[in-house]
């Protein structure tokens, strides 16, 4: 019979490990597992930050040429680039009145599905496939919508016998804008309507079941019960539609190139075309946009949620 007791007399005196080993073994792990991801993490986000932040106060030419120009670029910016101006409005109104829309069009149509609509699975399945389809996608389908000679925005005009208000949407510079932000609502309509349904769905049946038994009307439930539940809802999604808006590129890229006349130039076609499309041979300058629309965006989105922020929560 094999004899253990040396064996189990060692194992049962070896004492256990203290906490602080625990810890660095806790601590190992996390490094081992995590510092993959944040390599990857500060190569691809980190650095190309710092680097345009460098940029912006450099002039780069090709071959790794820089010279150290201080806020020459930002008063370049500020002062003398129309462009860049034209830019800003563009997309500021674009922002304002897209976010706007957005998010009163994804609450009306979520209400609207939520009071018992009929066909309601075939009208959410209708709304949110656009929100599936990619900005290429969109863009094109649109740009032969508002085609002038067989684009269906202008043959339903001529069908209706409205042919005098037929436009060349996309070509005409006091349309554009519009047109391009027509077709950017209309891709993201379902995804707000989405949002707000699961948040509509998630309300309390008991305050709503109460309103009812108070024969409150659907007007006043709405006005003083359903959107201030909804309030959280609303700040976060107008925050995140504000700073895509405020971002965009992909559909206008497409759509329009910014043309025609700089109608629908935003400030990140103008970066672009800063750096790539211009032959200026500097990426100081457009990184001198970049960093100061990113300034610009932190404190409108600093400002939107404070004054967007719920300050007395509800209690159920």
């Amino acid at each position: 019979m094999t004899n253990f007791g040396p064996f189990w007399r060692t194992a049962r005196q070896s004492p256990p490990p203290s906490a602080l080993d625990a810890r660095r073994a806790s601590r190992t792990t996390l490094i081992v597992l995590l510092g993959p991801a944040l390599v990857i993490y500060a190569a691809f986000m980190i650095y190309p930050v710092l680097r345009t932040f460098w940029n912006s106060v450099h002039v780069i030419k090709p071959h790794n040429v820089e010279a150290f120009v201080g806020l020459a670029n930002f008063k370049e910016l500020l002062g003398n680039d129309f462009i860049f101006w034209k830019a800003v409005g563009n997309t500021a109104i674009f922002a304002i009145v897209a976010t706007i829309a957005d998010v009163l069009g994804g609450l009306l149509l979520a209400l609207a599905l939520f009071s018992g609509a009929p066909f309601v699975r075939t009208l959410r399945l209708i709304w949110f496939t656009p929100v599936l389809m990619s900005y290429v996608v969109v863009g094109v389908i649109w740009v032969w919508i508002y085609d002038y000679d067989w684009g269906l925005a202008n043959v339903i005009l001529r069908s209706l016998g409205l042919g005098s208000l037929e436009q060349s949407w996309l070509g005409d510079p006091r349309t554009a804008l519009w047109s391009v932000m027509v077709t950017h609502i209309w891709k993201w309509l379902g995804f707000n309507m989405i949002i707000f349904l699961a948040a509509l769905y998630a309300l309390p049946g008991d305050v709503l079941g109460a309103a009812e038994l108070d024969n409150c009307g659907w007007f006043a439930k709405l006005v003083h019960i359903i959107i201030p539940m909804l309030r959280p809802t609303i700040v976060n999604l107008t925050v995140l539609s504000f700073i895509g808006k405020m971002m965009i590129f992909d559909l206008v890229w497409i759509m329009t190139g910014g043309g025609p006349l700089w109608s629908t130039e935003t400030v990140s076609t103008y970066v672009y075309k800063r750096a790539f499309d211009w032959n200026t041979f500097d990426l100081g300058y457009p990184s001198a946009i970049a960093v100061l629309w990113f300034l610009i965006i932190l404190a409108f989105i600093v400002a939107l949620t404070r004054l967007l922020r719920q300050r007395d929560r509800l209690e159920f």
